[in-house]
């Protein structure tokens, strides 16, 4: 039935291009780099899909996003049912639409890959919600649902926990969202820069969710200023833990004490959430370094070195110990990189920092590496190449080598199982714990992880909370 759908319609294998911002003139703004379709392109694009009888595209979504239904109805001229269809299975879609890793998901399953270029559903994501965000008024609206009396507490009002506070709330429980932060949003606000999500953007998603009747309660740590099981004697009948992984992890190598030398989430925090780019109009400084060395190959040091470029870095360094290949950054993240000047230093590592008579940065030695046998990960091993020790002189230094979830939950309440690696223990499917009544989802649960990932935990544990509170007979 497949075949025949793509036999009665002409292949094109070709998908329209995303205006984006010229690469000289975006590494020095803090601009939203990729513009956006217009509608003309929107449609154009959107009629490359083959509305194929089986849609494979549907299987690579972990939240089960209406693929071919919300991209019919936008190439039909129905916004409305495009948002509609869009919105059915996705809370956050425009924040979806600029961070998700399709082309290893949906795009990756399109039909169209097998030949040439599949369907932009994560351009055509983002356009949708946007026209959704700037037609309020005549986006359909989701009918109030009959109210079922049980409390939900979700803790952490980030991509997992904003999914499943939405979806129960859609469910018609009354659902109590607990965000550390002063701001809602997560990683989301903290974590990922404003020329890749612009942060009106994600407020207006969580604005979204609150209007579906969630109630914020910002500055609370929950393990500090009331603990889990306070929430269960406050009247909820069910916790979802979603906090996060926000301890850095280290280099563990000497003078990463050294001043200028900083963790990336901490460097991200600054720029991202306290708008320190935007120093002394706002209060938070930031180290303006003119040579920063980023060591990572992930998105985040990616994120970072662009940031250090806007700042006005002169030369920024990538120093990444395996080759590009094994980098797990997206392939848009890297290319976007390298087309504003960052400097990959593949197959390097660093020894020690070194610093001046202040204590500030002034080098890092490194040396070169060559790739062994694949390890646990399935990479190939990095090994040291002897003598082959040289110096870069930086005067600024970012570690992007990932984050572990803070203990503060687990230690403050009993009868959670933990892994090995400090992440609470759950069900892969469900996202139950070892204790009655809480789930766990996202990056405490699996370690730091993809946005859209996260997403799909709070989808997952949403519907098994839902099945939960319904077979309650108190």
């Amino acid at each position: 039935m497949e075949a025949d759908t793509v036999a009665k319609k002409e292949l094109n294998l070709n998908r329209v291009p995303m205006p984006r911002q010229d690469p000289v003139v975006r590494a020095r703004n803090f601009e939203e780099v990729a513009l956006g379709y217009s509608r003309a392109e929107a449609i154009a694009e959107a009629d490359r899909c083959l509305q194929c009888a089986k849609p494979l595209c549907k299987t690579g979504c972990p939240v089960s996003v209406q693929i071919p239904e919300f991209i019919k109805a936008l190439r039909e001229g129905d916004m409305e049912a495009s948002v509609a269809a869009l919105k059915l299975k996705n809370s956050l879609p425009a924040v979806c639409g600029r961070v998700c890793p399709q082309e290893e998901q949906c795009e990756k399953a399109c039909v169209l890959h097998r030949q040439g270029a599949p369907v932009a559903i994560g351009r055509l994501e983002r356009y949708v919600a946007d026209w959704a965000l700037n037609h309020a008024s005549a986006a359909q609206q989701i009918a109030a649902p009959s109210p079922t009396g049980r409390r939900v507490a979700v803790v952490g009002a980030g991509p997992a926990g904003l999914t499943c506070a939405a979806d129960l709330a859609k469910a018609g429980h009354s659902v109590t969202l607990f965000e550390a932060l002063h701001t809602a949003g997560g990683v989301l606000k903290y974590g990922i820069p404003e020329f890749r999500l612009p942060k009106k953007i994600v407020q207006s998603e969580v604005d979204y969710v609150a209007s579906l009747g969630v109630e914020l309660v910002l500055d609370n740590v929950v393990g500090r200023t009331e603990t889990v099981d306070e929430l269960f004697s406050e009247g909820f009948s069910a916790v979802f833990l979603a906090p996060g992984a926000g301890a850095p992890m280290f280099l563990n190598i000497p003078g990463e004490n050294l001043n200028n030398v900083y963790s990336a989430n901490e460097y991200l925090t600054r720029v991202n959430l306290m708008k320190a780019y935007r120093f002394p109009e706002m209060d938070t400084p930031i180290r303006a370094g003119k040579r920063v060395a980023v060591f990572g190959g992930g998105n985040v040091a990616m994120d970072a070195s662009r940031c250090a470029l806007r700042l006005g870095a002169e030369q920024v360094y990538i120093i990444y110990r395996r080759s590009e290949h094994e980098m797990p950054a997206r392939e848009e993240e890297r290319e976007n990189a390298k087309e504003e000047g960052v400097i990959f230093k593949l197959l390097t590592n660093p020894r020690r920092f070194i610093g001046d008579e202040k204590s500030n940065v002034r080098a890092v030695e490194c040396y070169e590496m060559e790739l062994g046998e694949p390890d646990a990960s399935g990479r190939r091993r990095p090994i040291a190449k002897p003598d082959t020790a040289f110096e870069l002189e930086i005067d600024t230094a970012i570690i992007a080598l990932g984050t572990r979830p803070n203990p503060v939950i687990p230690t403050t309440t009993p009868g959670l199982e933990l892994t090995p690696e400090g992440t609470i223990k759950t069900d892969s499917v469900t996202g139950r714990t070892s204790r009655a009544g809480v789930w766990c989802g996202g990056d405490m649960a699996t370690g730091a992880a993809t946005v859209i990932s996260a997403m799909g935990a709070g989808k997952r544990a949403a519907g098994d909370i839902d099945a939960y509170l319904r077979a309650l007979t108190d």
